[in-house]
């Protein structure tokens, strides 16, 4: 299954605001999001930029690739 895999800058500028951790990187599948501190691509993947239909969260930069390829790390 494809996933989406984007920054979300709102979750960044909490974070510096309020001086929590929380993940910000979000990987998006037809039926889930998921959130990490870092994420591996371990297979072939794709950047895309798309400023005339961004993702229904507002991305207009994200990373494609298989969700099987993706290795998460939740907390540092």
């Amino acid at each position: 299954m494809k996933a989406k895999v984007h920054i979300n800058q709102h979750k960044i500028r909490s974070n510096a605001k309020t001086g929590d951790r929380e993940p910000v990187i979000t990987v998006k599948t037809y039926k889930s999001n998921e959130y990490a501190t870092r994420v591996l691509i371990n297979g072939p993947s794709e950047v895309v930029y798309s400023p005339d239909k961004p993702l229904s969260c507002g991305a207009r930069v994200w990373i494609e690739a298989e969700y099987g390829d993706l290795e998460f790390v939740r907390g540092e």
